[in-house]
């Protein structure tokens, strides 16, 4: 199965290399208005390179159309949006995996799309470097929007507004794939989230409630070590004791690696916006934030691969749990979800 794996990973990069190398010009990537990217004060300096992949206005507004659009869908139906909702933190908010053509599921639970400049691998498990590839695999994936990079030109190519945004964004009016995987790419890297209560209180603009203030502290005995400030992850895989699901068997980040030691392990989530984007887990098999954390009270399995730092589970009163609750709420950033600028045109 490992060996399988890993080939179909390989033949899904040549095929990928190939569509971002046809009709590419050196200026595709350069063209336009630059747009500077703006690191929150509290932040770290992010970790996607700006100077190999620099962001323009146009680019911007034309990966953003792109990522509203249905047509990059085979029927219509299914534009990026659909799993990445703006008011659920750009997931897909009380389902547990994400929807496709023709009534299909995907493996996985749709990952919130935020703060993406930081992070240097993508997915649940880790399986890619490259924002274009995400895109490339979505599109034309069977379960998810079903459609090729040659029919999406096809739909677009006609379109005179289109052609408008394309030669905006990339000098010419040409429709192209690599294009068009190149403006979605744009799009969600200024997808950054960080105006949240959490943060308005680290600038001393507001204070916690005694019960935020309690449930902060517990937090920070507890879980800052993988949800580490101000990103609420550390980028670390881990096991947290949720058994294999017999129908899905997704082994995690042993699929990438082929390595034992990996299996069952998952990228550990950001909490930023954690109270809008349920469901939880890879799988999406926990409905709700207090869920969630009952289940390092209580719900953890042991097994072979098992984190060591959730082994004993967490000793939480019920009342300590509406606590650490009430603080993940100030996790929350509304003007992320309601943000115009990411919204559809």
């Amino acid at each position: 199965m490992k060996s399988v794996v890993v080939l179909l990973a390989l033949a899904g990069s040549v095929v990928l290399s190939s569509v971002l190398l046809n009709s590419c010009k050196k200026n595709d990537r350069f063209y336009g208005t630059p747009l500077p990217f703006e690191v929150p004060p509290h932040f770290p300096q992010p970790a996607y390179s700006f100077s190999d992949h620099p962001l323009t206005k146009e680019g911007v507004e034309l990966g953003r159309k792109l990522f509203y659009e249905g047509r990059l869908s085979i029927d219509g139906n299914f534009p990026c949006a659909s799993c990445h909702q703006q008011a659920a933190g750009f997931t897909l908010q009380d389902h547990d995996l994400g929807h496709g053509y023709n009534g299909s599921h995907t493996r996985r639970n749709p990952t919130a799309l935020a703060n993406l400049a930081w992070f240097t691998e993508y997915y649940h498990d880790g399986s890619t470097k490259s924002l274009e590839k995400i895109s490339y695999d979505h599109i034309t994936s069977p379960t998810e929007m079903a459609e090729t990079m040659e029919g999406v030109v096809a739909k677009l190519l006609p379109d005179t507004a289109y052609r408008r945004l394309f030669a905006a964004a990339f000098g010419d009016s040409r429709v192209t794939s690599n294009r068009i995987l190149t403006s979605l790419s744009q799009f969600v890297i200024t997808l950054v989230t960080s105006n949240a209560k959490f943060d308005r209180v680290q600038r001393n603009e507001e204070a916690f409630t005694a019960q935020e203030q309690r449930g902060y502290t517990l937090f920070s005995a507890n879980c800052v070590s993988c949800h580490t400030p101000p990103l609420f992850t550390n980028f670390s895989y881990r096991n947290i004791g949720l058994p294999l699901n017999p129908f899905l068997n997704d082994f995690g980040r042993m699929e990438v690696t082929g390595k034992k030691a990996d299996s069952l392990k998952f990228r550990v989530p950001s909490l930023r916006n954690v109270s809008v984007t349920g469901t939880y887990a890879h799988d999406g098999r926990i409905i709700s934030v207090k869920s969630m954390i009952n289940h390092y009270r209580s719900g953890v399995k042991q097994g072979p691969t098992l984190d060591p730092l959730v082994a004993g589970g967490l000793s939480l009163t019920n009342a300590q749990v509406d606590d650490v609750a009430a603080f993940l709420k100030t996790l929350t950033d509304s003007s992320y979800l309601t943000n115009p600028r990411f919204g559809p045109l």
